[in-house]
């Protein structure tokens, strides 16, 4: 992929620059929000890592607009823990977050995610989902478990759809709550309950799950 990196950390572009390219990555490091925009409107980039503390601005304020000019993977590395900049990130338009410090293992992992996304998305393979245990075909709201048939009610199959589409990567409450109710401001409540009706019917033990992941305060992850 080529890779656009935003952070003026000299460790952090000192440590990842040589570990992607080693990778097979084109990548391209920047330090400020006026470098990454500047960059983005120059060249086409598969994926942006792209840190919130910048020296001249929050991260957070180029989301959308690097939204409107490439159409890049955005991952957010992030210093920051307070849920509400992660939500923010993710409802500007970020497709993930990785806390800072982070490792490298966890962040190739993240970035083969990315990948794996980029690549079905270009082959225009948006009728279905298929993992090691998971089979899901969205036009015909088929879901299969290990092989066997999964019946799903409409709200549920619509919340399972949203995870399907974001697998890997957090899909918010926000997100899910418009799939399932049509309205972000609905009850939480809801959402946690139907979280808790897929699990009993998608995971060996609902009470640990390891398909459905919940990221506290910010939304679930399905697990790839």
């Amino acid at each position: 992929m080529k890779i656009l990196i935003v952070d003026d950390e000299p460790a952090i572009i000192g440590a990842l620059t040589p570990v992607l390219s080693a990778q097979g990555h084109d990548v391209s490091p920047v330090e400020t929000l006026h470098q990454a925009l500047a960059a983005a409107k120059n060249s086409e980039f598969d994926l942006v890592l792209l840190d919130l503390g910048l020296p001249d601005g929050d991260g957070i304020e180029i989301i959308a607009k690097l939204r409107e000019l490439t159409g890049a993977n955005i991952i957010v590395l992030s210093a920051r823990h307070l849920e509400q900049d992660k939500i923010r990130a993710l409802d500007e338009g970020a497709d993930d977050y990785v806390n800072k410090p982070f490792g490298i293992g966890e962040l190739l992992a993240r970035l083969r995610v990315a990948q794996r996304r980029r690549e079905v998305a270009d082959g225009s393979l948006n009728d279905e989902f298929v993992s090691d245990q998971l089979y899901v075909h969205f036009r015909r709201h088929e879901v299969r478990l290990l092989g066997d048939e999964v019946k799903l009610s409409p709200k549920e199959f619509a919340l399972l759809e949203v995870l399907c589409r974001n697998a890997g990567q957090v899909a918010t409450q926000r997100k899910l709550l418009i799939a399932g109710w049509n309205d972000p401001h609905a009850d939480g409540q809801y959402l946690r309950s139907y979280i808790a009706l897929l699990r009993q019917k998608l995971e060996y033990d609902p009470s640990e799950p390891e398909l459905i992941l919940t990221e506290p305060g910010v939304g679930y992850r399905l697990s790839v």
